[in-house]
């Protein structure tokens, strides 16, 4: 599991702790040692560890693919039975780059996601269940982002993928939401490659309050994100991180949600926007992300 360290994820950690005490939960974090102290002591499970991995950083990615293949060599850990996708941000500007030189959001939320998934495949039998958290801001209508989000612009990845000029909180949100349109791409070209029994899902959380996503943007960005999101809770369009937390939980544990390849919006299998379904710009994606990333066989 990545993103496991706050808010919806940190909720869904829990609740996988404390519900499915026989599986052991491994964790990708900046800071994994202290993120399974803390666990240990809300949930009292012992059943569970961290591996250090910077998710801004192919060499962190790379080394914790490795460390993974050495725990289940060895018996230290057991089969890998699902995977959980939950790290994501969303930056104040795009000009922020990753280790490897990338934009940040996309590189965090799209690159990291495929290489750390490309490297682990083959250690997934089935049944198996690969969930990427998405966002229902890839729609790009007030319906589904409350005029909080700009809709996404699309453009080659190759684009995509380099670091902007924008100093603004708009650019900064705009490439979020096209990073989550980017992520329905490789979750449906991911789809058409694995075996039978092994699925891929996009989840969307839906709106959820104090999940510090909006962290690294500016103070005036934080306190408006956050009284709407809060103002939000009393409504049917928001919930609060341990419900969320939950649903997310369940996606990955519980019955087979949908075919694989689905979005699951909040534990129900619905379209994604129609945009988001587009096989030429879902195998461009994964072209060029597989290029960027991979130096491993396609699939």
């Amino acid at each position: 599991m990545t993103g496991g360290g706050r808010g919806l994820g940190r909720a869904a950690a829990e609740h996988l702790l404390t519900t499915q005490p026989d599986r052991h939960l491994l964790l990708l974090a900046r800071d994994g040692d202290r993120l399974v102290r803390e666990l240990r002591e809300t949930t009292g499970s012992a059943n569970l560890s961290a591996i250090t991995c910077d998710l801004a950083s192919f060499a962190d990615i790379r080394a914790a693919a490795e460390e993974i293949g050495r725990r289940l060599d060895a018996g230290e850990i057991p089969p890998l039975r699902d995977f959980l996708g939950n790290a994501g941000l969303q930056m104040a500007t795009t000009t922020s780059t990753t280790a490897d030189g990338f934009e940040t959001t996309f590189g965090v939320n799209v690159l990291a996601n495929h290489l750390l998934l490309r490297l682990l495949l083959d250690r997934f039998a089935a049944p198996s269940r690969l969930v990427v958290v998405g966002s229902d801001v890839h729609f790009g209508d007030f319906r589904h982002n409350l005029g909080l989000v700009p809709a996404p612009v699309w453009a080659p990845v190759e684009e995509l993928v380099k670091p902007g000029t924008a100093t603004t909180a708009t650019a900064g949100r705009r490439a979020y939401a096209t990073s989550k349109l980017a992520v329905l791409y490789l979750v449906h070209a991911l789809a058409r490659r694995l075996p039978d029994g092994v699925d891929v899902y996009t989840y969307n959380p839906g709106v959820v309050a104090g999940t510090g996503l909006v962290r690294d943007a500016g103070p005036v960005t934080r306190r408006v994100a956050g009284a709407v999101l809060q103002a939000l809770r009393v409504t049917p369009l928001a919930m609060g991180p341990a419900a969320a937390g939950r649903l997310l939980a369940d996606t990955v544990t519980g019955p087979r949600p949908g075919p694989s390849g689905s979005y699951i919006d909040r534990g129900r299998v619905v379209p994604s926007s129609a945009e988001s379904y587009d096989e030429a710009r879902e195998e461009e994606v994964w072209r060029v992300v597989e290029r960027i990333t991979t130096n491993t066989a396609p699939l």
